[in-house]
């Protein structure tokens, strides 16, 4: 009701912005206006936030697919800005990403644009999209634009010193904690081709931070496939991780999804969304939280598609130029790209504070989780933050690995009875 109300609001303040005063003093009844008054506009779509400023109602111009072109007789809102197309059979908001003059601006759709038509009215939100936020969010799954899609009805929705100091994130994980240990606050890469363990990896993460350290966890599906999504959901139930009915509120994990069958714009703004779910669980609650971001490639591809359709020239291999602006925003991902040395995995690297990389031959030989000792690497990884005696038996642990390495093809031609006694040595602790 509340919201109806405001709409009225916003729509008197726009007609009487557009009709002219009579041109004498003569009652109304008897004066035609210069102009005929605007057309009446009584949409039902949810108001985001409160606005009533200049450029509060605009209007189509133009729709390409994803891209909707929108004009303001008065102002333009700035990048990022939310609106909300009134008069549409489903609630569908865009998000302005570009400006096309003094009137215009170019907007991504967060659904599909399909019975769009020029001159339909957009209200303007006035902020940015908003996104529930907090224990409210623990076992639901939202879309990006808030809506929850669980069938489990809506969502009800000070300041603290942030620490400085570089601190070890325990997670369990004896391989991980020993040669390549992740930085609390840090961004962590996980990369492996399809069925090497990845989802178990994250299972096993999101239960281990949510008992060893009381922490939230945040997954963000970015061009999720359906059924993975389902999957996903239902291993947490199984596990513990969300809990249903009155437990609800013990839930250690949020599930935010863009999914492989929604509109390029969705799938382009999910892993923020998911990122805002974290940051305030992280900021306004104090609690460790654990983002993952499946996957970096599909984000970047939609990235990259969004940014061909708004005609900006692209960088290298076709990626949008803000790749890299992009990547830095993130404080954990979880990338599982198609090929380990394309561009995309050699720029993601840079931004990262540790690497865990599973290995097909390692997940062959049984040995799960499958984490490369060798290619996966930490920046934590130093005796000032570990310690010497952890540093010592880590670097050392690589040593004898890189040495059977080196040596396995001489056994696959030769075997071992040519070799030194320390060189038999390496290789039967490895066997």
């Amino acid at each position: 009701m509340a919201s109806r109300r405001l709409l009225c609001s916003l729509l008197r303040s726009a007609s009487g912005r557009s009709v002219s005063k009579p041109s004498n003093s003569n009652p109304p009844a008897s004066t035609a206006p210069s102009q005929p008054p605007p057309a009446k506009v009584a949409g039902r779509g949810k108001i985001t936030d409160e606005f009533t400023g200049p450029g509060a109602i605009g209007q189509v111009c133009q729709v390409i697919v994803a891209v909707v072109d929108v004009r303001f007789d008065e102002g333009l809102p700035p990048i990022l800005t939310a609106l909300e197309v009134m008069n549409h059979s489903i609630r569908l908001v865009l998000e302005v990403a570009q400006h096309l003059g003094e009137n215009m601006v170019r907007t991504i759709a967060m659904d599909g644009t399909e019975g769009l038509v020029r001159g339909q009215p957009i209200l303007n939100a006035g902020s940015p999209i908003t996104v529930p936020v907090g224990k409210a969010t623990l076992g639901r799954i939202i879309n990006v634009i808030e809506e929850t899609i669980d069938d489990k009805g809506e969502l009800s929705t000070s300041f603290a010193d942030q620490a400085t100091e570089q601190q070890i994130l325990v997670t369990g994980i004896k391989v991980v904690d020993l040669l390549a240990p992740y930085q609390r606050g840090g961004k962590i890469g996980l990369f492996g081709g399809a069925g090497v363990g990845k989802t178990v990896l994250t299972m096993e993460l999101i239960n281990n931070v949510g008992k060893a350290h009381g922490g939230f966890s945040v997954f963000a599906g970015v061009g999720e496939r359906t059924r993975e999504g389902n999957d996903l959901y239902r291993e947490m139930i199984e596990s513990g991780v969300i809990k249903l009915g009155d437990n609800q509120a013990e839930s250690k994990c949020a599930l935010v999804y863009g999914q492989m069958n929604e509109p390029l714009g969705a799938c382009a703004r999910v892993g923020l969304t998911g990122l805002t779910v974290a940051e305030h669980s992280r900021d306004a609650e104090g609690q460790d939280v654990l983002l993952f971001i499946d996957n970096i490639f599909c984000f970047t591809q939609a990235n990259s598609e969004v940014s061909a359709l708004l005609g900006r020239i692209p960088s290298a291999v076709g990626y949008q130029p803000t790749l890299a602006m992009i990547l830095e925003a993130f404080k954990s991902v979880l990338p599982p790209p198609r090929k380990v040395l394309s561009l995309l995995t050699c720029d993601t690297f840079a931004h990262l504070d540790a690497t865990t990389v599973l290995s097909r031959q390692i997940s062959e030989l049984g040995i799960y989780p499958a984490v490369d000792p060798l290619d996966s690497a930490s920046r934590m990884l130093s005796p000032h933050i570990l310690g010497e005696e952890h540093y010592s038996n880590a670097r050392g642990l690589q040593k004898v690995l890189q040495n059977y390495k080196n040596l396995q093809d001489i056994i696959a031609i030769l075997g071992m009875d040519e070799f030194r006694e320390d060189d038999k040595f390496n290789c039967c602790s490895w066997s």
